[in-house]
This record gives C-alpha cells, sequence and structure tokens, in this order.
C-alpha cells in the first residue's frame, strides 16, 4: 500500500472514525486498515491485528503421486474425487481434489526442440521492416522491405532493403545472398509469403515459377513452413528482430543505397564477430567452417524472366509487348503459361508446363508464325470478318477473301484493320483503294490505309485555298459591337 493511503488511515483514526468507516471512505478492507493503523489505532480494542495464516495444507497432498498420475491419463477432477473415496477412504469435499487438479493442469511453458543442422545444409529468409529512407520519387520517408537470408548452422546473416518486392526481386534477393555468402545451401526455408509461395499447402505448395527456376539454377530446394508456423525458421526471425531493434532502431537514411551499406557494414563489423548466445561461438568463426560446406556456385548467373498467362487467339497467336508469337493449334483458346525476358519468348504447356515454343523475342507490331501452326480453316470470326468486308464493296470483300487465302486466319487481324477504316473514310474511298491493292498484288492494312490518306491529300490539294474576306463574310468589328452592345443590355 502506498505511504499516502497509511497516513490516511491514521490520520482517520485519529479523528475518531470507526475501523468501519475508514475502510467504507478509503475503499480499503477493515482488516487493511486495522493493519496499517500505526499507533492511532493502537487504543483500539483488537489491536494489533492477528497475523494472517500461512497457507494450508491440501488434503490430497498425500495422494499427490496417485493424483498426478490420474491427471497425467487425461482424468477430470470427478472421476479422480470418486476413486479417491472408494479406493483411499477420502473424507474431505470435492472442492479440494479439484482445487488441487486445477493446479496440476496449469499450463507449463512450451516446449521447443533445438533443431541441429550440418554446415550448408540450409538457410532461412523472409521479410521485415527497415528504417524511415527518403523515396527517389516523393522525397517522403518510408520504410522500405528488409530482406534477410541466415545460414542455419552459422547464423552468419545477408541482409538488404528494397522498395518493391516482386516476384522477380524475390529470386534476384536470393542470388544476391548466395553470391555473397559464397554458395548455396541444399535447402531454402521460407514463409508462405506471396512472392515465394502462389497457393500454399502442406503436401504440394505452388511456388514462383521464377523462384523455382532460380533455385533449380543454383541446386537449391525450397521448403516453405506451414501456414502461421514461423517457430520453423526461428533463425530468420530472431535475425530479423535483432536487425530492427540494433542496426536500425533510431536511424533515418537519404537513400536506400546509404542504409544497405550501412546494413553491410554492420554485419562485418558487429554481427558476424559477435558470440552466439547459445552456440557460446563466435559466428564468423562457425560461418568459416561451413562456407566449405556450400553448394559450388554455377560459372553464369541466373537469367530472370517473367511469367504471365496469356489466352491462344483465333488466330493461334499470343500477345505478349504488343508483338504476336504463334501457339500449337490445339491449344487454341485456352490460357497458356508465356514466359518471356529480354532476348527470348517461350509458350508452355498449360497440363505438363513444358515449353512448346520458343522464339526469338520481336519488337512491337510484328509477329512469329510457325508454318505448321498456319490454320487455313475459317472460323466463325473469320465469316463474320469477311461478310463485313464485303458489306463496305466486292473490292473490299474479294481482298479480304484473297488474303485469308493465302495467309490463313493469321490474316485475321488485317482484315479487321481494313474493315475499321469505315469509321474514318467513305466506302467508296476504301474501294478504289481495295481495287489498287489487287491489281498491284499487295495484301496489307498498312498499304490500304496510306493509298486513302495519300488519295485524300491529293483531292485536298485541288481545292481553293481558305479565304478570310468576302461580301457574304461580315467584318470582326461588326460581331464585336454586336456582343459590346448585347453586354451592356444585359448590364
Amino acid at each position: 500500500m502506498k505511504k499516502q493511503k497509511i497516513s490516511d488511515i491514521s490520520a482517520l483514526l485519529r479523528a475518531g472514525y470507526t475501523r468501519r468507516e475508514v475502510a467504507k471512505k478509503l475503499k480499503v478492507h477493515r482488516d487493511t486498515v486495522a493493519r496499517y493503523a500505526g499507533p492511532a489505532g493502537q487504543n483500539r480494542p483488537g489491536w494489533p491485528p492477528a497475523p494472517s495464516p500461512g497457507p494450508q495444507k491440501s488434503d490430497c497432498e498425500s495422494h499427490r503421486t496417485w493424483i498426478e498420475e490420474q491427471v497425467r491419463l487425461g482424468r477430470n477432477g470427478v472421476s479422480i474425487y470418486q476413486d479417491l473415496v472408494e479406493q483411499f477412504g477420502f473424507t474431505s469435499k470435492y472442492n479440494s481434489v479439484k482445487r488441487f487438479v486445477h493446479k496440476l493442469k496449469q499450463r507449463e511453458p512450451d516446449v521447443y526442440d533445438v533443431l541441429e543442422f550440418a554446415p550448408g545444409e540450409e538457410c532461412q529468409v523472409d521479410l521485415g521492416q527497415g528504417a524511415p529512407t527518403k523515396h527517389p520519387t516523393t522525397g517522403k520517408y518510408r520504410r522500405p522491405a528488409l530482406f534477410v537470408m541466415t545460414l542455419r548452422y552459422s547464423r552468419r546473416s545477408f541482409r538488404k532493403t528494397v522498395w518493391k518486392v516482386d516476384q522477380v526481386a524475390w529470386a534476384r534477393l536470393h542470388e544476391e545472398a548466395f553470391r555473397y555468402f559464397g554458395g548455396a545451401t541444399q535447402y531454402a526455408v521460407l514463409d508462405n509469403l506471396k512472392q515465394g509461395v502462389i497457393k500454399p499447402d502442406i503436401y504440394e505448395p505452388e511456388l514462383n515459377p521464377v523462384y523455382v527456376a532460380l533455385l533449380s539454377h543454383y541446386g537449391v530446394v525450397a521448403d516453405p513452413a506451414r501456414v502461421a508456423d514461423p517457430d520453423r525458421k526461428g533463425s530468420v526471425e530472431k535475425a530479423i528482430e535483432h536487425t530492427q531493434d540494433t542496426a536500425l532502431k533510431g536511424r533515418r537514411f537519404d537513400s536506400i543505397e546509404q542504409q544497405n551499406d550501412w546494413l553491410m557494414h554492420w554485419e562485418e563489423r558487429w554481427a558476424a564477430p559477435r558470440v552466439h548466445g547459445r552456440a557460446k561461438r563466435q559466428v564468423e568463426a562457425m560461418f568459416q567452417e561451413e562456407r566449405p560446406f556450400l553448394k559450388t556456385l554455377p560459372l553464369e548467373r541466373f537469367r530472370f524472366f517473367i511469367q504471365e498467362e496469356r489466352t491462344v487467339a483465333d488466330d493461334a497467336l499470343v500477345e505478349v509487348a504488343r508483338a504476336y508469337y504463334s501457339a500449337p493449334p490445339e491449344l487454341l483458346h485456352q490460357r497458356v503459361p508465356v514466359r518471356f525476358d529480354d532476348l527470348t519468348v517461350q509458350i508452355l504447356h498449360p497440363a505438363t508446363l513444358e515449353t512448346v515454343r520458343s522464339y526469338a523475342r520481336k519488337k512491337p507490331g510484328n509477329f512469329t508464325i510457325s508454318e505448321t501452326d498456319r490454320l487455313f480453316n475459317p472460323s466463325r470470326q473469320t465469316e463474320y470478318l469477311l461478310a463485313r468486308a464485303r458489306a463496305i464493296g466486292t473490292q473490299t470483300g474479294e481482298l479480304a477473301r484473297e488474303m485469308f487465302k493465302e495467309q490463313g486466319r493469321i490474316a485475321q487481324r488485317r482484315i479487321q484493320g481494313i474493315v475499321s477504316l469505315a469509321r474514318h473514310f467513305t466506302a467508296a474511298e476504301i474501294e478504289r483503294a481495295a481495287d489498287v491493292c489487287m491489281k498491284r498484288g499487295v495484301r496489307t492494312y498498312r498499304a490500304m490505309r496510306k493509298l486513302i490518306e495519300l488519295h485524300r491529300a491529293e483531292e485536298l490539294q485541288g481545292q481553293p485555298p481558305l479565304i478570310q474576306l468576302h461580301k457574304i463574310i461580315r467584318p470582326t468589328t461588326e460581331y464585336a459591337a454586336h456582343f459590346a452592345a448585347r453586354a451592356g443590355g444585359a448590364v
């Protein structure tokens, strides 16, 4: 009890208040008033207060060993009480057994197995938040993502902050970590982050395809932890906490490069030379033991790619960055995985994920088609476009039919472009250009549009120039006077 409260008790008793009245005023128990009354309470009856009795020994104590065994078997207090009465002649009440069993069943602290790993066997990876850093675009301070990879045997860590962590960036960070350590581990334990695990599953999780390809390149096997089981990767969890609390707390950086330089310095100067609390050994010394057991790095770095899904169109083409590439006809109208980088484009089979077509990357507007993928049988889309071309005119319909006959369904996009010319030009202009294309053997949409635009420009050149003065054109001063008069009248 606070000294002020004790002083208040003594003052009220000296003023003649009874213990009951003091207890009510100060909202304390009467026994407490008697205990802390001091000299003022010594003249009152019943002083000094009787000492509180200590904890009494339970009547169940003599049967402790037997009761503990029954609790371990999962029996409840009622069944234990009944057997105590029948087998041991227990004379106390059920509540004694209930209290005793409750104390025995109090939850003990969680016990975790200490996992030991061989050198080079496992690394653990996770994401956290870095220190506030000035964003290069907004100029405001934001917290970037903090990536940490920790070698499980030696606890040596790689740390780096980045502004954005997508699937490709996640894989790049792993490669940087492997290069930093000078080798790769056999397994990589990760959380169910969307950057690494697309669909969590305890048996067959679906992983980011770029991440899987990178780990395969370095000979590493991904081992996602179960959902809501962070203790499986406790080493990297502790590493992130240690980094945030020790290396970054209270700091601000003007650039993300500055923060990464500091993290690298802090790892080399402070984190690596430290003595690990449980292992009782220096982290750097254990890392030097582990280093020879890391997998040798491949000579070439991993070639990063983007994998997305595309629908195979009616002409058996898929689009990548406004360029077009043919897929096998049997995949028509299906969603297929497409893997591409700066140099190549690969079309994968949706069921087996095997590469079914591979092409060199094309510039926007171009297309690549294998002759075996070219389709000549007309579809409903083909018939629809040919009918619209015939509606413009005979020559336009004939040109569209010849384009399909020569090029197959690949010509549907060009026919659609020719049909769309009717939005901007007259049917006569389109027919005249189609007639020229038929005579010259030209079968492209661009040629059609160019001819129409050239012909329209020639017609415009033959028209008289626009004039500003004429007997039926009023001078601007007359309009100005009219508007001024109207404005004055409104006022």
